[in-house]
């Protein structure tokens, strides 16, 4: 279930970049900065546990932040 979330954020994330590059930023900070609370709870477990809970929060992050950052390359790539 949290993996579709995350696709339909990075989804939204993207086309929100490509029509509203300067808009979209925030909305991508947001998104990172609950992910990234997320990643500090799971983090917390003790030994091994704790990169485990952690990995899904940091790769999502990552994910979000390349599709948003992907949205406003096409956009300043674009002819018009």
């Amino acid at each position: 279930m949290m993996v579709v979330g995350i696709v339909a954020v990075c989804i939204v994330l993207a086309v929100l970049a490509f029509f509203v590059p300067r808009i979209s930023r925030h909305p991508q900070r947001g998104t990172q900065r609950g992910l990234g609370v997320g990643s500090r709870a799971g983090s917390k477990a003790p030994g091994i546990l704790g990169r485990l809970f952690s990995k899904p929060f940091r790769s999502s992050s990552k994910a979000v932040n390349r599709s948003g950052s992907a949205g406003r390359r096409a956009r300043g790539r674009m002819p018009f």
